[in-house]
């Protein structure tokens, strides 16, 4: 058994954390976070890496009128320092959005129970620090009780396209090279300039030594014309002769640096039009490899028998809708997540888990029923129950998806996603955001009294003032 670590339990407001304290998982390293569960029965979250969950706290979620929706949804948007634009500048430190109408995970006070408008309140040090530990579209499911996934593999699950990692290694690689040429060209230039710019000394010391001798001879040419002596006459052709001679030295000299000059003028034209090509293929290796890069990014599909569609998104963008065949269509198919959650040891697959979201009048087997979800209290420290697998793979047996879909669906790679629902997708669905989807048989008062906008909207978004925590995931949990 994983053995647990408790943080130590601090009744201050300030640490906002109920009787239950703040578990970690010491037994190996912690991975990335791929998802996180929110209980609303048990006022619970948990978070899991690709072998697990990692670690849990407590939360509180909205009350009667105004509760926590049940569904499926990711983060959206970090601000560290937040201040509500909704609830009297409510300080909300180490938000993260999962909704643009507002619902989100902070730190917050946490009495014991659901006390919340609707977000989900966790406490201030493991908000600090899950703040710091996840990634923008991390998946957050909001489970009306509380449920584990678990792997499960069938033949409907997406791998990734064969070559697809090599590729973009190889698009990489051609990037990284055409860089390093491009600043060698760039140097190139910047040395022939520099060697051209050295040449045209010469040139101005011949120019200078040249205006100086001819001034001399016609000095001496001056001279031999006027009334003079032999003797001076005799001294002033010497002077010319001298002076013609060095005329024709300098003019020799400044011949050899101008030519000399002229072709480092040259290798400066020709190291800069190579410079300028480099870079021309360096703009077009990087956008090769962003291209490359932007296709591996996780893919999320949805799946819904309401709509009897399918939606691909990617990188909080859609990028397909086509029909889809669900077999014995008005027969209820559930709410199951799968995610890819890390390459097998050849990086040819993928290995997938699912979590399956049942209703709060549901129980999972073997799992005991407990009291109102409002109060939250009675099955706190009941474990999550396991996805039921059988049900999920029944899911997926009933879908047939067209071979040409299938086809343009991006490349899979860990963090990407198939949910597959009763459910349409939620009107919060749209520009910045994953899919999220509602539980329509679940209270959803904190999500239907909000106003969705758009992210650039939000007021409040201050900077750091605290000392960067740095994330423990990549190493035991023994600092926590």
């Amino acid at each position: 058994m994983a053995a647990l670590i408790a943080a130590g339990d601090n009744a201050g407001a300030r640490n906002g954390r109920s009787e239950r304290p703040i578990e970690s998982i010491q037994s190996r390293s912690a991975g990335e976070p791929l998802m996180a569960i929110v209980s609303l029965r048990n006022q619970r979250i948990t978070v899991y890496d690709a072998k697990g969950w990692i670690l849990r706290a407590p939360v509180s979620s909205g009350t009667k009128g105004r509760e926590t929706p049940a569904g499926i949804f990711s983060v959206i948007q970090k601000v560290e320092e937040h201040y509500s634009n909704l609830y009297d500048d409510a300080y909300m430190p180490h938000m993260q959005r999962i909704t643009w109408s507002g619902i989100a995970l902070h730190g917050g006070v946490l009495p014991g129970r659901p006390a919340s408008h609707g977000c989900i309140r966790l406490p201030f040090d493991f908000a600090e620090r899950l703040f710091d530990a996840t990634a923008m579209g991390m998946r957050v499911i909001v489970a009306p009780t509380d449920v584990a996934p678990v792997e499960l593999a069938h033949p409907l699950l997406f791998q990734p396209r064969p070559g697809a990692a090599a590729l973009a290694a190889a698009r990489v690689a051609e990037a990284q090279e055409a860089a390093r040429k491009a600043a060698e060209a760039r140097a190139a230039a910047a040395t022939a300039l520099r060697e051209a710019t050295q040449a045209r000394t010469p040139v101005r010391a011949a120019e200078n030594l040249k205006r100086i001798a001819e001034a001399q001879l016609a000095a001496a040419e001056t001279k031999l014309g006027s009334g003079i002596s032999a003797e001076a006459k005799e001294q002033a052709e010497d002077a010319k002769a001298q002076a013609v001679a060095k005329v024709a030295e300098l003019q020799l000299q400044w011949d050899v640096a101008n030519v000399d000059l002229q072709l480092r003028l040259d290798a400066v034209t020709s190291a800069r039009e190579a410079a300028a090509a480099a870079e021309t293929a360096r703009v077009a290796a990087a956008e090769a490899a962003r291209q490359v890069a932007s296709e591996l990014q996780p893919v999320s599909v949805l799946i819904s028998r309401k709509t009897q569609r399918l939606y691909v998104r990617q990188a909080f963008k859609p990028i397909l809708e086509s029909p889809v065949t669900i077999a014995d269509p008005d027969r209820p198919i559930g709410t199951h997540v799968f995610t890819a959650i890390e390459r097998t040891s050849d990086d040819a697959e993928v290995r997938w888990n699912v979590v399956s979201l049942l209703g709060s009048g549901r129980a999972p087997s073997g799992t005991v029923e407990v009291g109102n979800r409002a109060h939250g209290s009675s099955s706190r420290g009941v474990e999550p129950a396991p996805t039921n697998p059988d049900s999920a793979k029944a899911a997926l047996d009933r879908i047939t998806i067209p071979q040409d879909v299938l086809d343009r669906i991006g490349n899979i790679t860990p963090r990407s996603s198939l949910i597959v629902t009763d459910e349409a997708m939620s009107s919060e669905t749209g520009k910045g955001t994953e899919f999220v989807v509602l539980l329509s048989g679940e209270p959803q008062g904190g999500i239907k009294k909000r106003r969705r906008s758009p992210g650039s909207e939000f007021r409040y978004a201050y900077p750091r003032s605290l000392p960067f925590w740095r994330s423990p995931f990549g190493s035991p949990f023994s600092n926590w």
